[in-house]
């Protein structure tokens, strides 16, 4: 069985759609699709995207998931009266559907990171102090988190950009807001693996500021793994040995990628643009 990861979705349903049809024609026997998180938001049809993605993973018995965004956390935190829906938010469809509660709680119950076939898969990135085996450990500290009886408390203490750097004594909110930051949120960092958090429309930064994205800080401890991860759409699609990177830009006009890890071969779909870069994506 084959494995492909589809890059952000942000709520295109129909390239969505276009794509899983040429995976399927693709493939003889059903293979294996991941998401690389923000499946909702900014795009026409966050919703049916929602409703779709959430069936066919219900249906698949576990050969269709997603990781979570900073996107999908955030549809959680206004669903619960946490946060307040932004401006450019495409929510409202979901908040007030029927099926609101089913899809809330699958949503709740998504994975923040998933190793795969050698590849490890996650929103935005992993801090450099991280090996796979400790950043799939640290996920699975969030997800408890996120499943259990206290998610309203849980979700009241999870935004901030403290701390900026992690230290394996970190306890409590800070220990999960941290963990949280780095895989659906991390960008560039410094050298000692300090997260900035300024820097969001840009794939460069300046020499001077002395940061760099997360995946080139020097004695990274996945470097011998392959990670895989969207967020990044100034950045583009990515593809090194031991990198993929999936945010081409659906939402901004850009294009829906999917890769098949096996080879590396991609399939993209032309997207309209649906919002102006507006600082924040």
């Amino acid at each position: 069985m084959k494995t492909y990861v589809i890059g952000d979705l942000q709520g295109c349903h129909q390239q969505a759609l276009a794509l899983l049809d040429r995976i399927a024609a693709a493939e003889p026997q059903d293979p294996a699709i991941l998401f690389a998180g923000d499946l909702i938001n900014r795009g026409p049809a966050s919703l049916a995207t929602l409703r779709h993605v959430r069936a066919l993973a219900v249906a698949s018995q576990g050969r269709i998931d997603s990781v979570l965004g900073n996107h999908d956390l955030h549809l959680l935190a206004v669903a619960y009266g946490i946060r307040p829906e932004h401006a450019s938010d495409t929510l409202g469809e979901i908040l007030s559907a029927p099926d609101r509660a089913e899809l809330i709680g699958w949503l709740r119950h998504r994975p923040l990171a998933i190793r795969v076939q050698g590849h490890v898969l996650v929103h935005a990135g992993l801090l450099p102090q991280w090996s796979a085996d400790q950043a799939m450990a640290l996920a699975a500290e969030v997800e408890a988190m996120l499943r259990g009886p206290d998610l309203e408390g849980f979700l009241r203490q999870m935004y901030g950009n403290e701390p900026a750097a992690w230290n394996d004594n970190l306890r409590g909110a800070d220990r999960l807001r941290c963990i949280i930051n780095a895989m659906t949120r991390l960008r560039f960092c410094d050298q000692d693996g300090v997260m900035d958090f300024k820097l969001k429309e840009s794939g460069k930064a300046d020499p001077s500021s002395g940061l760099m994205p997360w995946f080139e800080v020097p004695g990274r401890r996945t470097e011998k793994d392959t990670v895989v991860f969207g967020h990044w759409s100034a950045l583009g699609l990515m593809v090194r040995p031991n990198l993929i990177g999936l945010d081409s830009g659906c939402v901004w006009g850009g294009h829906l990628t999917a890769v098949r890890l096996e080879d590396r071969v991609l399939l993209q779909e032309q997207c309209p643009q649906f919002q102006q870069h507006a600082g924040k994506v």
